[in-house]
């Protein structure tokens, strides 16, 4: 096998690539020349020169076929005629190769093995990873946060609302090398906080600003607009604890906090389990000292209390911006906390505050890692901003779409190789690869938190 991909390799495509402007370049192929959509090439012109460069885009024409690519260092070679063109070999891969790689995988066979590397110092930007159940999603998110955990020091908050990396600390038996060395030297700095564990997940009730309260009481500012006034002239509440807030409200004497009361003992606000109860706070020391705090918030049986802890980080971390601290904000099944149609008022506070990350928390250091199965559901207004694309196996062609009008500098023919990609195979394109590639990610050290239940035998 490795000599027959070494013949593709080696062969001189029966081409005619010619270049007219030094940056972009055009070719036409036999129809059986093993060439497609993100394939790296040689170009050897007529003058012993040789440019590397990736097709684009491949089209049947008559017996033949034909097109197009960009080079890949473009204005340094010139227009030129009559290339021969000739599929790359690991050593014209390892040009690309970034400073500070992080190997995730490894591309496709034609290309002799050759490791996926992505950029280290690339996650200093938005990134979306996206792909349907069964596609490897979750597994591949795994791979990518060992990496980062791995090989640099860049701190992350990760919203886990399944419990599937609470384990990103516990190495698989057995497993050995650079990256099980590195991951059992930094395993001590992920802080994993849960709702009934010994570092509890709870947030401060009396802490939360008046906006925050509001939404968790149900009310909206305008449609509420009295209750919502009343709650915001409340400068302390004369409760000791979060239980006593309705007895509190009713006993200020106002028929509009009163009205809170109730609303407050009808959705059981005052039960909730994520209160602190007088005990420590998510925001009393975040991110502090550790490289990785896991909020898993799978323990939490309310909807809007995993809402609700999102919300208090994200608002914690943005009035913290002004210092300029560099943290990755990771949050799996990103559509229930940056919602395109957000169902409740709580959700709509994160969704408000991570457009903003989104628009303006590049430049405070403040930077997002996305993952979820529908683009769509996504708030337009975050997704535009991504940067970094890592898409897995999609089937809805008006997904793909959506993401092609987001992701323009992504080949169009290798995003429509989606639907066809097999379980853990992705698309990597945007500032953190050096070029679009289709990879197949690699294996994870670290076990999983979450897994699929089998079908009973």
């Amino acid at each position: 096998m490795r000599g027959h991909l070494r013949t593709l390799r080696d062969m001189v495509l029966d081409t005619a690539a010619f270049s007219l402007d030094g940056r972009t370049f055009r070719f036409r192929v036999g129809r059986g020349a093993p060439v497609v959509a993100g394939d790296l090439v040689t170009l050897r012109r007529l003058d012993g020169s040789v440019a590397l460069g990736q097709v684009r885009a491949k089209s049947l024409d008559g017996d033949g076929a034909t097109g197009e690519g960009a080079l890949l260092d473009p204005g340094a070679t010139g227009p030129f005629d009559d290339a021969a063109m000739t599929l790359a070999a690991p050593k014209d891969w390892a040009q690309l190769a970034p400073k500070r790689p992080l190997e995730v995988g490894t591309l496709p066979a034609t290309a002799g093995e050759v490791p996926a590397l992505l950029r280290a110092d690339a996650f200093n930007r938005h990134t979306f990873l996206c792909g349907q159940s069964g596609s490897g999603k979750t597994y591949s998110l795994g791979v990518l946060l060992e990496r980062i955990l791995a090989y640099t020091s860049l701190p992350m908050v990760i919203v886990d609302p399944n419990a599937d990396f609470v384990r990103l600390r516990d190495l698989r038996d057995g497993a050995s090398g650079d990256l099980a060395d590195r991951l059992r030297e930094v395993g001590a700095g992920v802080r994993v906080l849960r709702p009934g564990g010994d570092d509890p997940l709870r947030v401060r009730f009396f802490g939360l600003p008046p906006m925050t309260k509001g939404a968790v009481f149900g009310l909206d500012p305008v449609a509420d607009r009295d209750e919502f006034n009343a709650l915001l002239h409340v400068a302390n509440l004369p409760a000791a604890s979060v239980e006593d807030v309705p007895e509190a409200l009713r006993a200020s004497g106002d028929v509009h906090l009163s009205s809170i009361a109730a609303r407050v003992e009808n959705l059981s606000v005052h039960r909730w389990d994520v209160w602190a109860r007088g005990g420590p706070g998510v925001l009393d020391d975040l991110p502090g000292e550790s490289r990785a705090t896991i909020l898993d918030l799978a323990g939490f049986a309310r909807p809007l209390e995993r809402s609700l802890v999102a919300t208090a980080v994200l608002d914690h971390l943005w009035e913290r911006r002004e210092e300029r601290s560099p943290i990755l904000v990771v949050i799996d099944e990103a559509h229930n906390i940056c919602s395109a149609n957000p169902t409740d008022p709580l959700q709509a506070l994160a969704t408000e505050r991570l457009i903003q990350i989104a628009g303006e928390g590049r430049k405070y250091g403040i930077w997002l890692l996305l993952s979820t199965q529908r683009p769509s559901k996504i708030h337009p207004q975050v997704l535009t901003q991504c940067d970094n694309l890592m898409l897995m196996r999609m089937n809805s062609p008006g997904d793909v779409a959506e993401l092609a009008e987001v992701f323009g500098f992504v080949p169009r023919a290798m995003l429509d190789q989606a639907p066809f990609f097999r379980q853990g195979e992705a698309l990597l394109a945007g500032g953190f690869a050096p070029v679009p590639m289709i990879a197949r990610i690699g294996a994870r050290l670290t076990h999983e938190g979450g897994i699929d239940v089998p079908v009973p035998a």
